[in-house]
C-alpha cells in the first residue's frame, strides 16, 4: 500500500508546537504516531512531500527523524517550504547513515518503482507568462 502525508511540522527538539493552533492539535505527534501505526504495515511506503519538521538544522531535526524511522513502512521525503534544515542530498544521506536512519529516502533527483507505479519528484511550473515559458523552454532542453 502506498500512503501519502505532509505538512507534519514536528518539533521534537524546538519549543514551536503545534497547539498554538487550535485545541485540535494538541499532541499531535502522539495522534500521528497512533493513526500511522493503526493503517501502514511495514512493507507499505509513505510518501512525505515536505514541512516535516520545525528544526533548523539537520542537527535540531535528529529526534523527528528518529521519531519517523521507527514507524513502520518505508518513507520517501521531499523538500517543503518550512523544511530549513535541508542543505544537500549528501549531507542528509551521510546524517542519516550517522544516527542509524534506514527506512527514509530522499526524493529528490530521484525516482522509485512501488508496485506498480513509478514516483518521483518534480517542480510544478506555470506556462501563462512569456517569463515562465521561457524558464520551461531552458529546462526541456
Amino acid at each position: 500500500m502506498i500512503y501519502a502525508i505532509s505538512d507534519l511540522h514536528l518539533s521534537g527538539s524546538v519549543n514551536k508546537p503545534m497547539d498554538i493552533f487550535g485545541g485540535r492539535w494538541e499532541n499531535h505527534a502522539e495522534k500521528i504516531y497512533e493513526n500511522w501505526n493503526k493503517k501502514v504495515k511495514n512493507d507499505d511506503t509513505v510518501i512525505l512531500p515536505g514541512d516535516l519538521s520545525w528544526g533548523l538544522t539537520l542537527e535540531e531535526t535528529l529526534p523527528d527523524f528518529i521519531f519517523l524511522d521507527r514507524l513502520p513502512g518505508k518513507k520517501i521525503i521531499s523538500k517543503g517550504n518550512h523544511d530549513y534544515f535541508w542543505s544537500t542530498v549528501s549531507k542528509i544521506k551521510e546524517f542519516f547513515v550517522q544516527n542509524g536512519i534506514t527506512t527514509i529516502e530522499l526524493m529528490h533527483n530521484n525516482a522509485f518503482s512501488i508496485e506498480n507505479l513509478v514516483i518521483c519528484g518534480s517542480k510544478g511550473y506555470s506556462f501563462d507568462s512569456d517569463a515562465a515559458r521561457e524558464h520551461n523552454d531552458r529546462l526541456m532542453k
